[in-house]
């Protein structure tokens, strides 16, 4: 469950911290308060798209922070396959927001934004303001057939999901292979220029390295000789002031003093032994000058084997190891045009076995969807009729793609009928605003179990809804929330009166600033608050009166 939001300088946010409770927390305010800005922040936690200016006018960052507490053992089990650190179950999740950057930590851990949104999809469901016209389209709907048959279906959504890759590599490499006779005349003809100008080049691994060290040696032979002369002429002569000079007189002075005093030996000593380094510098120099060879030759035809090189690399590739490997590519592919017939056949045979396999998974995962399809249709309705459809019929409707998708061959949609007598039709056509609010609360709240997600956001799932539908809808939230922690955005005062845990927030302006907050209600301060979301205008004592006992009315509710 969620325990803690904390957030900071982000939008009209200075700076919010609230402790969330189990089970139904309503959240309530006036329209324009910010409770889109609540919502809003927490999907930023977890991995959503930043809008531009979301930083608070004058600060530097913007933060956010959840903090939740993990029960359920198949979660946490999920959570450590992703190598998530817990300490006494808890995941807190954070978002540091600066201008043009962000920066994601999990448990104090840095984290991609890919692996952060995995993990937030084993704690929270957000149902956003408009996520139910989702359901107008109908790839989500196989897309939520696949969350509910997830345990059984998702090893074989993987394999079809390989089988497809695999067949359309070969479908690919079929269709790029097959030229005519002309082309392929050509193509062998050009290849075998190519293999033969590599061949011929006789390359070796490194061979281009050495050459550039070889050729940076001789093209700088001139300097080089000019310049350890010099230094041989300051340390290896006899003359006033070289180095060997100056050794040698200081030696001369040591040597006297020894017999002053017996610690000056061990100069004397360190002075032996430079003198010893200075004569094997001066030795090595000698000889290096009297092999090095400036030879104009060795250095035209380096620099010419160099100039070759390079123009392969130009043509084949940016070092010597990926130009073998061109070669040998090339070896592959005019063996393939030599034997072109029995290449083209192969080709085709593979293919066929290709979509074979991926026919055969295809239609095993459809097999299980439909299966499941009957399942989750049954469950729906069951939910629906408890959210006043009192005389619903869904289903799921199956069609047979065209050609193969990474997804099998399945193409469906829900259908659903709402009044008794009438046809069964899709639901994007005919469902109303309200509908499809409710209809999406019965998939979350099945999905929701199915999953083992501890946590639901409901963000005005109350759209199109009012009377005694609300009523239900608000029975429902009640419901669920017995095995689940809902956070629900409403401004009906039908389901803000079955909060366990009533919240406002609220919106404060002066002539500088304009802040939101939000706090929690006492029992007192929760039945003023439905007051006001019944009148909208003056709480007179009626009004207050009818809060009360909606509030008592919900009580005894979900006693049930």
């Amino acid at each position: 469950m969620l325990l803690n939001l904390h957030v900071k300088n982000l939008a009209i946010i200075d700076e919010i911290e609230v402790y969330f409770s189990d089970n139904l927390n309503i959240i309530t305010g006036e329209t324009g308060a910010g409770k889109s800005v609540i919502i809003g922040s927490i999907n930023i936690a977890l991995g959503g798209k930043v809008p531009k200016d979301i930083i608070r006018k004058g600060a530097d960052y913007a933060l956010v922070e959840l903090v939740f507490q993990v029960e359920d053992i198949n979660c946490i089990t999920a959570l450590k396959e992703l190598d998530v650190p817990m300490i006494d179950n808890q995941v807190i999740i954070s978002r540091k927001i600066m201008n043009g950057r962000s920066v994601s930590k999990v448990n104090g851990e840095i984290v991609p934004t890919s692996l952060l949104k995995d993990i937030s999809a084993l704690l929270i469901d957000i149902h956003g303001q408009h996520e139910h016209q989702s359901l107008i389209h109908k790839r989500t709907h196989l897309n939520i057939l696949d969350r509910y048959a997830k345990e059984e279906i998702k090893d074989l959504k993987e394999k079809v999901a390989q089988s497809y890759h695999v067949y359309r590599n070969a479908l690919n490499e079929l269709n790029e292979a097959a030229v005519d006779e002309e082309k392929r005349i050509r193509e062998i003809s050009f290849l075998e220029y190519e293999i033969n100008e590599i061949e011929n080049a006789r390359l070796k691994e490194g061979e281009d390295e050495e050459l550039s060290a070889r050729f940076k040696k001789l093209s700088n032979a001139n300097s080089i000789v000019e310049g350890l002369s010099t230094v041989y002429q300051l340390t290896g002569n006899e003359d006033s002031g070289s180095v060997s000079d100056c050794i040698g007189q200081a030696s001369k002075i040591l040597s006297k003093l020894e017999s002053y005093d017996e610690e000056v030996t061990k100069f004397t000593s360190y002075m032996s032994d430079l003198e010893d380094m200075i004569s094997e510098f001066n030795r090595n120099i000698a000889g290096y000058l009297g092999e090095i060879n400036i030879d104009r030759e060795e250095l035209s035809t380096t620099e010419e084997r160099l100039d070759f090189i390079h123009n392969l690399k130009s043509k084949y590739g940016n070092t010597i190891s990926d130009i073998l490997k061109y070669c040998e590519k090339s070896k592959a592919r005019l063996e393939k045009y030599l034997d072109y017939d029995n290449y083209i056949s192969q080709l085709r045979k593979k293919v066929d076995i290709e979509r074979t396999n991926l026919e055969d998974l295809s239609y095993k995962l459809s097999v299980i969807r439909k299966r499941n399809a009957s399942k989750l249709s049954s469950d729906i309705k069951e939910v629906l009729i408890d959210l006043n459809f009192l005389d619903v019929r869904f289903d799921m409707n199956f069609t047979i793609l065209s050609d193969f998708t990474y997804n099998g061959i399945d193409d469906a949609e829900f259908l659903i009928s709402t009044n008794p007598g009438e046809d069964m039709k899709p639901l994007g056509k005919i469902a109303s605003g309200g509908e499809l609010s409710r209809i999406m609360l019965a998939i979350k709240s099945i999905l929701a179990n199915n999953d083992s997600i501890e946590t639901l956001i409901f963000d005005e799932i109350d759209v199109g809804v009012s009377g005694r539908t609300a009523q239900k809808v608000s029975e429902k939230l009640a419901l669920i929330a017995k095995n689940h922690q809902i956070l629900c955005i409403t401004h009906l005062p039908q389901i803000a009166a079955m909060a366990d845990e009533h919240y406002i927030i609220e919106k404060k302006a002066n002539e500088n600033c304009t802040t939101t907050k939000i706090r929690q209600l006492s029992q007192d301060e929760s039945v003023q608050e439905l007051a006001r979301m019944l009148s909208g205008a003056e709480l007179t004592d009626t009004v207050i009166q009818n809060a009360k006992e909606m509030k008592e009315l919900a009580s005894n509710t979900k006693k049930y």
